[in-house]
């Protein structure tokens, strides 16, 4: 993307209207980082999101794959890319040249929304380069002075040069064949183990002293009323059974898969090199994963209220109704975050402006009463801004998702129909509708998979724990990533799971895929 840096500057009037909608953004309260417009044909376009948002990725044929479904889906009139941001400081955004001038300042305001939330919300604090390896307290940018280190833009090209390198060294081929590997098992990470301080577990040792239970001072006479033969036998045993478990590897189970095979499986430097940089990206894009709603909601909220109020002229309304309708829209089988995320922060604002929280409006029956409700508090601004900060989706829906947003919003939940087909409407009710939301988001929709036993058996193989919440795994999938993790392990790897409601083991040796039903580890 090198040959594009000369040539993707903003034009004089994007320039003057950046800045006029820079300040009417701060007027609202929105806090950002420094953001730089960048102005990007159709191809430039499709090539940077290809990459994630990044004008330099290590080399990999997915790019190339996903470059070609981007531009035959734009060339077909099936999708288009308005704009793209970059979590990084300074920010980088993209404008897509074409636009009307109407659609280059809703996307302006847009971008301001989200570069203030990759600022201020919570989630994204462990992509700042020079926090430390266990982020505590995750609100200390709320004081003020908060500008951290995040050169993800140098982070990536980084990452980029280290692996030309390994190719220029070992080969193409040989190189893509790991990096396919890594990337099958990226969502194998733990979250939010930036926001956890464990207790690093040291391996047992191999040959462990003899068990000496620790007795009660006791004069000869008092001893066995004192110390029991009993009761030392059970401490005997207490001692023995914790012993045993320390002899297991590791002690606790590791949800973050990949970190456990970075340090203790049998890889060659530049393999382990490899699966860090994939690690280490991974990481990158959970925050954004991990506030999809909210993110979207929040630029919409803020792209809506800075055009209607202050940004757009009378001459724009019309263009600006009909693409922000657009970007609204819902079809069906898929949840849009831009229209959930942006009505539950309208909601959020118009409670707390309302004073329809507490313990009064929570005990309140009559349904007259509430819809009139209205202590005129005007506390819905600071509200949602302390939304924004202190939230993730999961917890933003599980709070402020209620019956009457429901009801307003016509939400409810689906199923695939085996009779008719089709997917049907399932339910309407509010505790059905909520809980089909957070098991989509929890987790991203990956399960639950941990590292139980290093030498399962006592024989090198590495046992898998599958947290199973009610959905058995896919087949396929379980099949390809046992495969992945046999060649980063180079041992058989097992992995313990649900299927139809009863234990299974399954296994891949290298060669061949077995399943062991009604069986536990």
């Amino acid at each position: 993307m090198t040959q594009f840096a000369i040539k993707t500057s903003l034009p004089r009037y994007l320039r003057v209207e950046q800045e006029k909608i820079e300040k009417i953004a701060r007027e609202y309260g929105l806090d950002f980082f420094p953001t730089i417009f960048e102005m990007l044909s159709y191809d430039q376009m499709n090539e940077i999101a290809a990459y994630g948002g990044f004008p330099n990725r290590y080399p990999h044929w997915r790019y190339g794959m996903e470059y070609e479904r981007l531009s035959k889906s734009y060339e077909y009139g099936l999708s288009k890319i308005y704009e793209m941001v970059i979590n990084n400081n300074p920010s980088y955004a993209y404008l897509l040249e074409g636009n009307s001038f109407t659609d280059q300042k809703l996307v302006m305001c847009h971008v301001f929304g989200h570069v203030d939330f990759f600022k201020n919300n919570f989630a994204f604090r462990p992509t700042d380069l020079d926090a430390s390896a266990d982020v505590v307290d995750a609100t200390r940018h709320l004081s003020g002075g908060y500008e951290p280190n995040r050169k993800w833009m140098d982070k990536m090209a980084n990452h980029a040069t280290a692996v030309r390198r390994v190719v220029d060294r070992f080969g193409i081929a040989r190189v893509e064949e790991f990096i396919d590997v890594c990337l099958s098992l990226e969502n194998l990470i733990d979250a939010y183990s930036r926001f956890v301080v464990r207790e690093r577990t040291e391996r047992p040792q191999d040959e462990p002293s003899e068990i000496e239970v620790p007795r009660l001072r006791a004069k000869d006479y008092m001893e066995d009323f004192i110390n029991p033969e009993e009761y030392l036998e059970e401490q005997k045993k207490k001692i023995e059974a914790d012993r045993e478990k320390l002899k297991k590897y590791p002690p606790e189970p590791v949800q973050d898969v990949l970190a456990f095979l970075l340090e203790n499986a049998p890889l060659e430097k530049w393999e382990r090199l490899i699966l860090s940089i994939i690690r280490e990206e991974a990481y990158y894009f959970v925050p954004q994963m991990q506030t999809k709603v909210m993110n979207e909601g929040w630029a919409s909220f803020w792209h809506s209220r800075l055009m209607t109020e202050r940004v757009a002229d009378p001459s724009d309304i019309i263009d600006y109704a009909e693409n922000n309708a657009g970007v609204m829209a819902t079809s069906g089988g898929r949840l849009n975050p831009y229209k959930l995320g942006v009505e539950l922060f309208r909601h959020i604002e118009e409670r707390w402006n309302k004073g329809q929280f507490g313990r009064e409006w929570d005990e309140c029956d009559d349904l007259d009463q509430k819809r009139s409700w209205d202590l005129r508090l005007g506390l819905g601004g600071k509200k949602i801004f302390e939304v924004r900060a202190l939230y993730t989706d999961v917890t933003f829906i599980d709070e402020f998702l209620t019956p009457e947003f429901c009801i307003e919003n016509k939400l409810f939940s689906f199923d695939w129909s085996n009779r008719n087909e089709r997917y049907e409407i399932a339910s309407r009710e509010f505790r059905s509708v909520k809980e089909k939301l957070l098991h989509q988001l929890t987790n991203f929709g990956n399960p639950y998979i941990y590292v139980v036993d290093a030498n399962f058996e006592n024989r090198g193989e590495l046992l898998l724990q599958h947290d199973h919440r009610g959905v058995d795994l896919r087949g396929d999938y379980a099949k390809e990533t046992l495969q992945s993790l046999v060649r980063v392990w180079k041992r058989p790897v097992v992995l313990a799971t649900v299927l139809d409601n009863k234990p299974a083991l399954l296994r891949f040796d290298g060669k061949e895929h077995t399943v062991k039903n009604d069986a536990a580890p």
